[in-house]
């Protein structure tokens, strides 16, 4: 069977749009002989609606939508990922569905069975659960359809665990189908598309005995980051194609029968599908980036310009991103800033092809201390004046932003994120957080990576200690240990799980893992205000990681 792989990039509630992307991938598909085409999870409404569905009017909308696709599909069936209402007045009011599209109409309709319901997902919500997966007979041949977390039942996987009773594919096993096509929408994050590729689609192909195909989204949603990455294996698990990463793609693919391998066979893979790992990061948030920007409306960027490593990055991915011609570099050297940190911002603007522009505010912070003085009369300096820096710095790019139109990134890692090492109103203000999920020993080596063929960002800049310039000769590892260690703590404190007890058997000295874990959990209040980040890790800071803010438990 010829299978086509239509792997789009969607907007959430964008019916008209999506529904377009949909009927024109459908027809190129079947110009290039696809005798059935696949389309990705929920890709009528974009993934993931979240509370739209509970808005009245839109899943209504969706079925109007689904019914135009349906209209447009011929002899050549398509399988298309949509919301379903619930009609039996029992559980949750939608289902996550797959519509078997056929000569005109909807002939079929299968449903997930397996809801995830941790991290950034919340199916359950919304959801009720099929109790089966369901097989469709079509052209004689019996063909499986899941839903993404569907297959993701392999015993290494800890998710298994939140499912009782027996698994979709268990059930699929029984069904002795021809083919599995599983729609998708997985978020990626590093070193996720192995653990796919591995025990969630070869092993289903392995434990059914037949071709598998599975076919991801694409495209950044609010914080979350699709991949693409769509595959396809034969009966044993091999791989038969593979689809660009970060990227859509349509594709034809040919299938073996059930049961027979594609024995000297070389798959056909993207360039992109398997690449390095700092190719991956950089291409996602690049994506994440884009889309965010794109699809909110704002077609050009800010970035505050220190001359340091994280806005040099930031700078760097919003060039590729939006085009250097429409990205503006501010640098906004105070009293204290360095002119090494300032000649950095000037050359980095310059290597990137971007827009450079200098505000002092050394005057600002002046007249802000001015009128305070009398209030603060017979208090030593300290902290508070520092961060008036910082808020001037924010006062001045967001009036930017709102005169021209353009949106502010924010340059803070997820080190300086977790403990807290950043200025609420001040360089956290901005649209987006491009970084914040991108540890500082992380973004030392993304920009190596960025360097690898020419300078673009000044050497000085990764070399020299980071420091957020705030008093003179100050430095980020007066206040914090060393990045390399500093990330192995917070690793194992907010991405694990781990109790300080468990960090210092792992050998971390209790001193400096008390001084860290309280940083993390008192600054929570921060990480609340701040503008959402594209999310990169198994764990980031956002809609996955629900700490309250006013607690008192000491692990």
């Amino acid at each position: 069977m010829r299978i086509g792989l239509a792997q789009l990039n969607t907007t959430v509630g964008d019916l008209a749009g999506n529904r377009r992307k949909i009927i024109d991938a459908y027809l190129a598909l079947v110009a290039q002989g696809a005798e059935l085409v696949a389309f990705p999870e929920l890709v009528v409404c974009g993934y993931p609606p979240r509370d739209l569905l509970f808005k009245r009017r839109f899943v209504p909308d969706v079925a109007e939508s689904l019914a135009a696709i349906a209209a447009a599909v011929g002899s050549v069936p398509a399988v298309v990922g949509t919301v379903e209402a619930n009609p039996s007045g029992r559980g949750r009011p939608f289902f996550n569905s797959a519509a078997f599209c056929y000569r005109g109409k909807v002939a079929a309709v299968a449903r997930k069975c397996l809801l995830p319901t941790y991290d950034v997902f919340d199916e359950d919500r919304y959801f009720e659960p099929a109790a089966t997966p369901t097989v469709i007979e079509h052209a004689g041949h019996r063909i499986g359809i899941t839903i993404c977390e569907d297959i993701w039942t392999h015993p290494m996987l800890s998710t298994r665990r939140l499912y009782n009773g027996r698994m979709p594919l268990e059930h699929l096993a029984e069904q002795k189908c021809d083919y599995m096509i599983n729609l998708s929408a997985s978020p990626w994050y590093s070193s996720k598309e192995g653990v796919r590729q591995n025990l969630v689609v070869a092993d289903s192909a392995r434990a059914l005995g037949c071709p598998v195909v599975y076919v991801n989204a694409i495209g950044g949603n609010d914080e979350l980051i699709f991949d693409g990455r769509s595959l396809a294996c034969d009966s044993q698990g091999g791989l038969l194609a593979g689809l660009a990463a970060f990227a859509e793609e349509l594709r034809v693919v040919d299938l073996p029968g059930p049961g027979s391998r594609a024995e000297g066979r070389t798959p056909s893979v993207h360039p992109a599908f398997a690449q390095p790992e700092m190719q991956d990061m950089f291409d996602a948030l690049v994506l994440g980036l884009r889309d965010y920007a794109h699809k909110s409306g704002f077609r050009r960027a800010l970035v505050a310009l220190s001359g340091g490593i994280d806005s040099a990055v930031v700078g760097v991915i919003a060039a590729a991103a939006f085009g250097p011609e429409n990205v503006i570099g501010v640098s906004l050297p105070s009293a204290i800033s360095s002119q090494h940190s300032r000649d950095d911002a000037r050359v980095l603007a310059a290597n990137l092809g971007i827009r450079f522009e200098t505000i002092a505010i050394a005057d600002a912070v002046t007249a802000c201390e001015g009128s305070l003085a009398p209030l603060f009369a017979g208090r030593a300096r300290d902290v508070t004046e520092e961060n008036i820096q910082a808020r001037v710095r924010g006062v001045l790019m967001m009036a930017l932003s709102n005169k021209f139109g353009a949106l502010l990134l924010t340059t803070g890692n997820k080190s300086e994120m977790a403990v807290g090492y950043c200025t609420l109103y001040g360089d956290m203000c901005g649209g987006l957080a491009v970084i914040s999920d991108v540890f500082k020993t992380q973004v030392y080596a993304l920009s190596r990576w960025i360097n690898r063929e020419r300078e673009i960002i000044p050497r000085s800049s990764i070399d020299k200690p980071p420091s957020a310039e705030l008093r003179p000769n100050q430095t980020d590892q007066d206040s914090l240990p060393p990045y390399d260690l500093l990330d192995a703590i917070l690793k194992g404190y907010v991405e694990e799980g781990l109790s300080r007890r468990d960090l210092t058997e792992r050998g971390f000295a209790e001193a400096v893992v008390n001084d860290v874990v309280r940083k993390v959990d008192l600054n929570e209040y921060k990480r609340k205000q701040a503008a959402p980040g594209l999310k990169i890790t198994p764990l980031a800071f956002g809609v996955g990681r629900r700490i309250p803010i006013v607690q008192k438990y000491v692990s």
